[in-house]
């Protein structure tokens, strides 16, 4: 496995452009199955998640196609599905994957999906988006590892079409508001989604979805309503979609540079998305200067720590809060930490305590005291969160620290190490065979 090794104790200099968020990207890849034209998506980040992601949309018979002079522009045709069916062995790296079975029941009328498998941090069961599903009309079984949906068949001998459905979750999902949002788009009549999740990459999914002909409303909010319609059309040209920017990855290259110290701008991203952590930063004493698609962000001396609760959006994120547990360990002060959505996400406290933090857990409440000084050390990546805060507490730890199992930060950071290179970090991508 590929580690990455990183000599801390560098200031950060320069500009990072910030590329387009998975939490969009794999959504809306799943969305096109819903149309049997072409539709082209710009800005598509390039992540081992994506790569996953069109894989399972190629077994299935969906065509993709990169633009030669950009990478990040995918065109895909799902004009030909001949499998509507992802099998364990695409699945069981990837949560999302469990999105295909929303477009898939209501283009097709039946879907058969592998239970997902992806990072270890705690239960994200299905059962809402079953539940919704059924609430629609779906004949649903899970046996044998795999959810089997199907919709009745009607007198024609044909699949019926999904019936639209009030739908309230019994907690805020934002997977399953996409996989119901989306299977909402093609059936007879109003389906009204309660509980919805308001996160900015369910207003990208609707939107995408508007473009392509479908009737929402309410995205961004707790109630979302949508009119079925029978088809969607494709989108091409200066139509096409732009996937909106990673606040993630912009949220984690703000903790780098608040933690290592430096003066960085980030481009092609967008402030609004990250008010929660922008605050708490400031309130951390990191310097922000924000402009319409930019964000310059300085470090200057050591932090001051800062407490927070991870909740929905538009509360703090919970893939922020190991990034932020980095910068406390070097804050002057003593921060408390909630986690609040998944249960075992402190994974990554036992490799931050071997750089040498000063971390308790008890339940779902890390106590974290901030030392002056971390020292390098061999670490080991839990998930694709963690495997960022270990980078970003090497960058600040003092000698050498090494990465282990960094294909969980492939999975959701567009070529990470370059960024940091390019602004100063000494951080190299060993290779397994090396």
């Amino acid at each position: 496995m590929d580690k990455l090794l990183i000599r801390g104790g560098r200031r950060l200099q320069g500009e990072v452009t910030i590329s387009g968020a998975k939490n969009a990207a794999l959504p809306d890849l799943c969305a096109t199955l819903l149309s049997a034209e072409p539709v082209t998506l710009h800005n598509v980040p390039r992540l081992k998640d994506v790569g996953t992601t069109l894989k399972l949309l190629g077994n299935m018979g969906v065509v993709h196609e990169a633009d030669a002079a950009d990478a990040s522009t995918i065109t895909l045709d799902a004009g030909q599905v001949h499998t509507p069916e992802a099998p364990y062995e695409l699945v069981k790296t990837m949560r999302a994957s469990i999105l295909v079975l929303g477009p898939l029941l209501a283009r097709f009328g039946k879907a058969r999906v592998s239970l997902p498998g992806g990072c270890a941090i705690g239960s994200r069961p299905v059962d809402q988006h079953i539940k919704g599903l059924q609430a629609m009309g779906a004949q649903i079984t899970v046996a044998h590892g795999y959810i089997e949906a199907s919709t009745p068949l009607g007198a024609d001998g044909q699949r019926t079409r999904l019936k639209g459905a009030r739908i309230t979750t019994d907690m805020v999902t934002v997977t399953g508001t996409e996989n119901l949002l989306m299977a909402a788009t093609l059936a007879e009549g109003e389906t009204v989604l309660e509980n919805a999740a308001q996160e900015p990459e369910i207003v990208d999914l609707a939107n995408l979805l508007i473009a392509m002909g479908a009737q929402i409303e309410g995205q961004g909010t707790h109630r979302i309503r949508i009119q079925g319609v029978h088809s969607l059309h494709g989108l091409s040209g200066a139509q096409a979609h732009h996937i909106i920017p990673d606040r993630i990855e912009t949220g984690t290259f703000l903790c780098a540079v608040g933690a290592a110290g430096g003066d960085v701008t980030l481009r092609r991203t967008d402030a609004d998305q990250l008010e929660a952590v922008i605050d708490k930063l400031r309130e951390a004493g990191v310097v922000l200067e924000i402009g319409p698609d930019w964000i310059r962000v300085q470090g200057k001396g050591r932090p001051k720590a800062v407490g927070f609760r991870t909740k929905e959006h538009p509360g703090f994120p919970t893939d922020m809060q190991a990034q932020f547990m980095a910068l406390n360990s070097v804050a002057e002060g003593t921060a408390v930490i909630q986690e609040n959505i998944f249960e075992n996400r402190f994974m990554h406290v036992n490799e931050l305590i071997r750089l040498g933090a000063k971390v308790n857990v008890d339940g779902h409440t890390a106590v974290v005291t901030g030392v002056p000084q971390l020292s390098g050390a061999i670490v080991m990546a839990t998930d694709l969160r963690a495997s960022a805060s270990l980078v970003i507490a090497g960058l600040v730890a003092e000698g050498e620290t090494v990465v282990d199992r960094i294909y969980h930060l492939d999975r959701g950071y567009d070529r990470m190490e370059e960024k940091l290179r390019a602004i100063g970090a000494d951080i190299t991508r060993v290779k397994e065979s090396a």
